[in-house]
């Protein structure tokens, strides 16, 4: 990303960002974001926050509920980081059988590497098991695409 890590880590940490992120295709929409101590809307996605939303990917079927829960951030505050950071965040009620999503942010001079990894069970059982593959297809696209909504913004500035 052409920028430091501090203003990438700052931009993932809202759930702003993760408005902004998120394909068009995927319908969207927040129900409410709850800090760890009960505060609603809090400003930073901290360890304990949990985000309430749904999608209805390119408009086709019924709206999926999704709840997300941020388990680990580090480092843990407010603050910027130094070299790397991360964040992940797991699926604790949605379309999923599991979806574990980290966010790992490397400091490379002005620049920053984003790398995101998802480790994700589909639903069905042995039959989801089997889509498996096709899948993985989609979500690189939307990381990707992700990733180009990042350079756009930073790219702006």
């Amino acid at each position: 990303m052409p920028a430091p890590i501090e203003d990438v880590w700052e931009f993932h940490s809202t759930v702003d960002g993760l408005r902004e992120l998120t394909p068009d295709w995927m319908r969207l929409r927040i129900g409410g974001v709850e800090g760890p101590d009960g505060e609603s809307d809090p400003e930073v996605l901290v360890a304990g926050s949990t985000i309430e939303m749904s999608i209805r990917p390119f408009g086709v079927g019924p709206r999926q509920r999704w709840t997300s829960r941020i388990t680990e951030r580090e480092p843990e505050g407010t603050t910027a980081p130094e070299r790397s950071a991360r964040f992940v965040d797991e699926m604790e009620g949605g379309p999923f059988r599991r979806w574990e999503h980290t966010h790992a942010f490397y400091a490379d001079g002005d620049e920053t590497l984003l790398v995101d990894t998802v480790a994700y069970r589909l639903p069905l059982g042995p039959l989801g098991d089997v889509a498996g593959p096709p899948a993985k297809i989609g979500f690189e696209g939307m990381f990707r695409d992700r990733h180009r909504r990042t350079v756009d913004r930073f790219s702006e500035n």
